[in-house]
């Protein structure tokens, strides 16, 4: 498929959501248009995730739905303890989100820990001590995979996404909006509060 008739799809599935090409494009970077046909689910409604270890901004065991937040806007964030990216740019990237948005009634977020390699050292102990690390008030899981049978976590699977960090955005009505490596954390911020008012 070219690259101009997926740009085409793509711009009638933003316009279906109500969010135009260009505000979509301008929280990304050019990593978002170069893996649209490897990765993520743009586009898709967004599948829910039935994880076993979910904690509230307390550490408190708690759940998230994904179809429960309908309405809202919803930001998962992927990451690994391990991951450098993940400190350097990932959850600096939730930081800031999280303080614009943890408690606006509008707007639901999420970190979750997809351990797809490094299973001895990305743990769900480190899923507590990162939300810490990074004063995170929000909700937070583990996703882990099998290392004995290689199967990936569910976020990844469900999700396509490509490792971490990695960054999901839905609209209010249950849709991916984006879905990759990259995102511009200033203009995403921007973009949503523009969306919530």
């Amino acid at each position: 498929m070219s690259n101009s008739l997926k740009n085409s799809q793509r711009r009638t599935i933003l316009k279906a959501t109500g969010v135009g090409l260009a505000a979509a494009s301008a929280i990304g970077s050019r990593a978002f248009a170069q893996s649209r046909s490897r990765y993520g689910i743009e586009g898709q409604l967004a599948p829910e995730l039935e994880l076993d270890y979910w904690i509230d901004k307390d550490g408190n065991p708690s759940d998230f739905s994904v179809a429960g937040s309908r309405g809202k806007w919803v930001l998962l964030k992927c990451f690994q303890d391990w991951c450098p990216g993940c400190h350097s740019s990932g959850f600096p990237t939730l930081q800031a989100f999280s303080e614009r948005f943890w408690d606006h009634p509008k707007v639901a977020i999420a970190g979750i820990q997809t351990v797809f390699e490094g299973f001895s050292t990305n743990t769900v102990e480190d899923v507590r001590k990162l939300q810490l690390q990074y004063e995170l008030p929000i909700h937070m899981a583990h996703d882990p995979g099998d290392h004995d049978t290689g199967a990936r976590p569910q976020t990844m699977e469900k999700y396509r996404t490509g490792g971490t960090p990695w960054l999901i955005l839905i609209s209010p009505e249950g849709q991916v909006l984006y879905n990759n490596f990259h995102v511009n954390a200033e203009k995403m911020i921007e973009f949503v509060a523009e969306q919530v008012g």
